[in-house]
């Protein structure tokens, strides 16, 4: 690796990436040549992850590779998308990156192996600042089928993937604020924070059977708020029937304010699983297919004409001025 240039890197790590698409041209033209199934099209997203905010300073690169990734795989399984090729720009920072990038490279190439993806291209470049990750990702979704935020209708009912709140937990781990009754749970919440896995598997049963779907990344209140923004509608969610894990329920079991510790859990971000809004005479059908596809979902609530979201405890009225991470 010592005295590697930009383009002898990017020919001895990342061009193998490109293996499974020929349109990518193993990184040596201007650009790629895409082209969806017939029937369908491209969703396409874009995440960017900075270091010191999406992810610890100092973080493994081989997390911070899947990271950066599974990111965009999130987005695209709540548009029914499922996951393809996509882009990779990196700002590497000039001081001490030689010891990441094959590390990085390789957390990258098992997250495309996991999810099925393949580099097509990108660019890489250096700076003072941060180490920066940006990832542009398409998926392929039958045309008309994606399921839009804006698209729920009063009377559907809104269901979450598996479980909320680890992600969180595995930042209050790492940050010292956070201990568990048992190393296992403490090894969960961190996978969920450093290498989350988005439930894939979801993106056709969306296609099929949701009217809306967003991932949860900022917070599953946060972005429940967004659905109910753009469709016009509103909601109650109630914390009591928040799906905590086991290591969400040793953990609110330790606190001494449980409706506030709840809060937290719901609000916390980087969860990276599926909130879907599906019409009543449908939603014994989603569960079903949801639980062959190995995805435990819990209704959360029924939307109603109006605007805004109200959030109570076993009943009692909270207040919830923060409902997720925001940048700004």
């Amino acid at each position: 690796m010592a005295g590697e240039g930009e383009f002898d890197f990017i020919a001895r790590r990342l061009a193998p990436l490109t293996s499974d698409h020929p349109g990518a041209y193993g990184l040596k033209d201007d650009g790629a040549i895409l082209a969806p199934p017939d029937g369908c099209a491209f969703a396409v997203t874009s995440d960017t992850l900075v270091e010191g905010v999406h992810f610890p300073t100092g973080e493994d690169p081989f997390r911070a590779g899947w990271k950066a990734l599974a990111a965009n795989v999130s987005d695209l399984t709540a548009m029914g998308a499922t996951p393809g090729p996509y882009l990779l720009n990196i700002v590497w920072p000039k001081a001490g990156f030689a010891g990441r990038v094959d590390r990085f490279v390789d957390g990258l190439a098992q997250a495309q192996k996991a999810f099925a993806m393949t580099l097509v291209g990108g660019d890489t470049t250096s700076a003072d600042g941060p180490w920066t990750l940006s990832i542009t990702a398409f998926g392929v979704v039958k045309a008309g089928r994606t399921p839009h935020r804006g698209g729920a209708k009063p009377g559907d009912f809104l269901l979450v993937s598996n479980r909320i709140g680890d992600a969180y937990l595995g930042l209050q781990q790492h940050l010292g604020r956070a201990i568990f009754s048992d190393s296992s749970l403490s090894q969960h919440v961190d996978q969920k924070f450093a290498a989350p896995t988005p439930p894939v598997v979801l993106a056709s049963i969306l296609q099929d059977y949701a009217s809306a779907a967003i991932d949860v990344s900022d917070g599953l209140l946060g972005d429940i708020n967004h659905i109910l923004q753009a469709s016009g509608l509103s909601t109650h969610i109630d914390l009591g029937d928040l799906p905590l894990s086991e290591a969400g329920r040793d953990w609110v079991a330790r606190q001494d304010n449980e409706p506030a510790a709840r809060l937290a859990l719901a609000t916390g971000g980087d969860d990276y699983e599926i909130v879907a809004c599906v019409p009543q005479e449908s939603v014994a059908q989603f569960s079903a297919a949801c639980a062959q596809a190995g995805q435990g979902v819990t209704v959360l609530a029924r939307l109603e004409p109006g605007t805004g979201l109200r959030v109570t405890f076993r009943g009692k009225a909270m207040d919830a001025d923060i409902l997720g991470f925001t940048h700004f």
